[in-house]
């Protein structure tokens, strides 16, 4: 049995699909940890070349004390399939004052069903919900029936 390898930095960042550069931010976070710069961001390129260029990739680079490392990515936030979804570029100035826009309850449904992937521990109504609560939170009102 190999002894786990130590883990030398967690990074967390969000970086647009096939974008990743050595510039800042991902160069210097990166950097910090000690690792192979290019290699991190031609495979990150590589993997998420089938995706639009404006799409934010959260992803978490586990870097290892042997300058080697791993990472994950998910799908993207919820405030941007919401935006998407309501066709807005931000939400609203003052939310709960203002509608920045309106989405459905069936477009609240196809999001929760594609963050789903990342919130497998949650049901789907209850991802729902907390859709919904970034919607009011944006400032975005929804029309539908919610069940």
């Amino acid at each position: 049995m190999s002894k786990p390898k130590a883990v030398r930095a967690v990074i967390s960042l969000t970086i647009q699909a096939g974008q990743a550069k050595p510039s800042p931010p991902v160069g210097p976070a990166l950097g910090q940890a000690g690792l192979n710069i290019m290699a991190f961001c031609k495979d990150f390129n590589a993997k998420t070349a089938d995706l639009k260029d404006d799409v934010p990739v959260p992803v978490k680079i586990t870097a290892y004390t042997d300058k080697s490392f791993i990472y994950t990515t998910k799908t993207p936030p919820i405030s941007y399939f919401l935006k998407k979804a309501a066709g807005l570029e931000g939400g609203a100035k003052r939310p709960g004052h203002e509608s920045a826009g309106t989405v459905t309850a069936k477009h609240i449904y196809e999001i929760a069903k594609i963050k789903q992937e990342d919130m497998q521990e949650l049901p789907l109504q209850s991802i729902c919900k907390s859709i919904a609560g970034s919607c009011r939170s944006m400032g975005i009102r929804v029309v539908g029936k919610m069940e």
